[in-house]
């Protein structure tokens, strides 16, 4: 199922066999993202724990960062979120975390996402940029078909034997 664009003022995907409602995120939300997030195996590997996640959201919403979750009109709630910091670095806003519950990935969740948050993030900041780990081959082609190039990486960052690449996009910002 591919995305087949936005409607930037409902904040609806439509794809072929369902619509993805982007919305802000709720503390209701939370710890149901965080309970499939500590599911995924990328999450895992930066040994993500449901109470460190949930504290971090929290304290995200309470700092007024831009959080979305994508729901559907099939019935699935938060089954995909976007994090960002309006002050990143750099002068520019960062995507902190972007995921899409298993079982939902191929569906466009994240391309409606990430289309809503640069949207919403074009706003505030003339750009955008994130890191990707170097072993996450998937998420550097998702960010790549999506406009964003590759502009530095920072070996360790995180984990001792993982590379983070730093990946950034123009917006048409302020």
């Amino acid at each position: 199922v591919k995305s087949s664009g936005i409607d930037h003022l409902t904040g609806t995907a439509k794809s072929a066999n369902m619509k993805i409602i982007t919305r802000p995120m709720t503390a209701d939300d939370i710890p149901f993202i965080t309970r499939w997030m500590i599911q995924v195996p990328l999450w895992q590997r930066y040994r993500l724990d449901e109470q460190k996640t949930r504290q971090q959201l929290e304290a995200a919403l309470r700092s007024q960062d831009i959080l979305l979750v994508a729901d559907t009109d099939l019935g699935a709630r938060a089954c995909g979120f976007t994090w960002v910091m309006p002050k990143g670095g750099f002068g520019r806003a960062y995507l902190r975390l972007i995921g899409v519950q298993p079982g939902h990935t191929g569906a466009g969740i994240g391309t409606a996402l990430l289309d809503e948050t640069e949207r919403i993030t074009a706003g505030i900041s003339k750009g955008l940029f994130l890191l990707v780990s170097d072993f996450n081959t998937d998420a550097q082609r998702f960010y790549r078909r999506h406009g964003y190039r590759q502009v530095g990486a920072v070996p360790a960052y995180v984990l001792p034997d993982v590379a983070e690449f730093i990946f950034y996009k123009s917006l048409p910002g302020p």
